[in-house]
């Protein structure tokens, strides 16, 4: 769909410089045999394996034992659940992310483009008029933005021009035609400043919105399935079976616990923070890796996602032992809400690690024995 729209000159009985036309048509797919309602479902599904491969590959041959959380012989023997359960379940889980993802596709619109240049100049226009309050609070301050500006007019136009109330007589262009007028114009600092609020500032405070919401959600739902002993026994306990986490168990849960704590919670992060589709495809890609990593069973020096925040694998892994369970809820980016309500574990863990390695090896020495007994009495 295509539509041409001539901008509304709303500013022509002003100094606004005036908005431009644009033309709006869909946004074509990112990748052009493949659309993009399909791509927002199966990103954060191969978003989240390809990460859990990676991680498995490593756990597999054993390449960084320096900086693992646990021992191999703690995944064996502390674990109440087979790899296999585990892969069933995450599939099962991801089928019900899927449906979700195509839900929300459905219902949103289309993606358009062509609004760009028009958005860009409107925000140009709110930072011209917002210039229009720096005399009044220059007056405040006992200054008088009237001859500070005319002093500075030969020597800084631009920035007398903004003390001024944004006045610049001296920036026009000609309006597209054969007259020709000239017109107001903005100032290439105006139209920079417009464009990082445009491309940068507003989708940062989208996706901040977004996290927290998230982290918010499943702070408090998490917590509460700890609090409740039916929601626990019922949904919670099933993710919990995993003492020792690794990287594809991340979305190890109960199907009921995994709709309302996962899929639901980054569902209404998306609505609720006004995500176009595309944003949405992003924040559910990050929010599957971070998960991924925030159970991958290692603490790499060279992984960012686990020093951005300090909600990391090593952080979670606590959660996941039977002393720190009662502590660090939060997930999956930050830790706010531990801190701001005391949830968070405190003190030194090395000798409970280390007493549940030692157990865990004993235990897999015992049975390696046993079998071997077994064997030369058959």
């Amino acid at each position: 769909m295509t539509s041409t729209v001539m901008a509304d000159n709303m500013t022509s009985t002003t100094d606004l410089p005036p908005l431009p036309a644009y033309e709006v048509v869909v946004a074509p797919d990112l990748i052009s045999w493949f659309p993009d309602f399909y791509l927002s479902i199966i990103a954060p599904t191969l978003a989240y394996w390809v990460v859990s491969i990676f991680f498995h590959i490593i756990d597999t041959y054993d390449f960084f034992p320096q900086y693992r959380l646990h021992t191999p012989a703690e995944i064996s023997q502390r674990n109440k659940v087979t790899r296999y359960e585990v892969l069933r379940d995450v599939i099962f889980q991801q089928i019900i992310q899927g449906v979700m993802a195509g839900v929300l596709g459905m219902t949103d619109p289309p993606q358009y483009m062509g609004m760009e240049e028009y958005d860009v100049a409107v925000w140009a226009t709110r930072v011209r008029l917002a210039q229009r309050a720096l005399p009044a609070l220059l007056g405040v301050l006992g200054l008088n933005a009237a001859t500070i500006s005319k002093n500075m007019a030969v020597s800084h136009p631009l920035l007398a021009g903004a003390l001024s109330g944004g006045h610049y007589p001296f920036l026009t262009s000609e309006l597209a035609g054969p007259d020709g007028i000239p017109v107001p114009a903005f100032a290439t600092w105006e139209l920079i400043v417009a464009k990082a609020i445009y491309h940068l500032i507003i989708p940062a405070i989208q996706f901040f919105v977004g996290v927290t919401v998230l982290d918010t959600w499943q702070y408090f739902l998490h917590r509460l399935m700890h609090q409740n002993k039916w929601l626990y026994n019922t949904f919670h306990a099933r993710h919990h079976r995993l003492y020792v986490p690794y990287a594809y168990g991340a979305l190890y849960n109960h199907p009921v616990e995994g709709f309302l704590l996962d899929t639901a919670g980054a569902g209404l992060a998306y609505k609720v923070a006004f995500m176009t589709p595309r944003q949405g495809m992003v924040f559910w890609v990050m929010s599957s890796i971070k998960t991924v990593d925030d159970h991958c069973g290692y603490a790499l020096p060279w992984d960012p996602l686990q020093h951005i925040t300090s909600n990391n694998a090593a952080y979670h892994d606590i959660h996941h032992q039977n002393w720190g369970i009662k502590t660090n809820f939060a997930q999956p980016f930050f830790t706010f809400w531990d801190r701001l309500l005391g949830t968070m574990w405190h003190g030194d863990t090395t000798l409970k690690y280390e007493r549940s390695r030692t157990k865990a090896e004993e235990k897999e020495a015992l049975e390696s024995e046993t079998k071997k007994a077994s064997t030369k009495a058959q």
